[in-house]
């Protein structure tokens, strides 16, 4: 998200309205926000949170005075944020729940939040929601974060980074796989993670087989199997066996093999011929 101009009106510290061009401040770079206390450096953070998601960090939006002590009876309070958004650049306009004088007989009445989410397009600007879910469901997804999420990390309102600090481990994880994009690494961790899972099945099932197959070759052999090994990882047997098998083999050949006859007319055993 790039903010390009900010202005508010009757809003936390300004009784009147204020412009803010953020284009002109990031024209040399990075730009400082500083003034004496009350000036309202957090009011303009304030706003931005407030044009993006309608509430404010911390303490001050949880009593939800977000109108200025300052400002006349008749001016209404309002933020507008002109900023880019992903590839879009959004105008966000937003009245936060206020009392106003009614506008018949005496006292007054609550007005409800409002707010206008525009679309610039064509050098001339189209009108995205006016409703307040809609525009806020649409401008979280621009946004890819929710509010406590945005308030926590790229706000960072004053006292409040300690609580992201403080955070489990899980969700501060969550949080910066999302804002820094290493979705995609994770899914090529889980994927290696799977693969590796396949591949020792496979494994396991292959040395099951070979285990099968020795036993069968030693008991038509006659001869006893090999040793497991003493890690239990490794199923083929040594290069021993097999040695020791191929010569229990010929030695049972020769066994086997006929022996030959004697030449005829010749008596085995005695001398000369019959």
């Amino acid at each position: 998200m790039r903010p390009h101009q900010l202005r508010v009106t009757a809003f936390g510290a300004f009784g009147g309205t204020v412009e803010v061009d953020f284009d002109d401040l990031a024209s040399a770079g990075l730009f400082l926000l500083h003034g004496e206390t009350g000036a309202g450096k957090t009011t303009l953070l304030d706003a931005i949170g407030f044009a993006l998601y309608g509430q404010v960090p911390g303490e001050r939006g949880k009593t939800k005075r977000l109108r200025s002590d300052h400002a006349a009876a008749s001016t209404p309070t309002e933020v507008q944020l002109e900023a880019t958004i992903g590839e879009r650049r959004m105008r966000i306009t937003r009245w936060p729940e206020q009392e106003r004088a009614k506008r018949r007989g005496r006292g007054t009445t609550t007005e409800q939040m409002k707010v206008l989410l525009e679309e610039s397009s064509d050098s001339s600007w189209r009108t995205v929601s006016t409703r307040v879910g809609e525009a806020d469901e649409e401008i979280r997804d621009l946004m890819g974060m929710s509010a406590d999420q945005f308030n926590q990390v790229v706000l960072l309102p004053q006292g409040e980074f300690a609580t992201f600090l403080h955070a489990k481990a899980t969700d501060r994880e969550r949080l910066l796989q999302k804002l820094f994009g290493t979705d995609r690494f994770r899914a090529a961790e889980d994927w290696l993670a799977e693969r590796r899972r396949i591949t020792t099945h496979e494994v396991e099932q292959a040395e099951e087989a070979i285990k099968e197959l020795i036993a069968r070759v030693a008991q038509a052999a006659d001869v006893l199997p090999p040793a497991e090994p003493a890690d239990g990882h490794h199923a083929l047997p040594g290069t021993e066996w097999g040695t020791s098998l191929s010569e229990a083999a010929a030695a049972g050949g020769r066994r086997a093999a006929p022996r030959p006859a004697g030449r005829p007319g010749q008596c085995r055993g005695c001398r000369g011929s019959s």
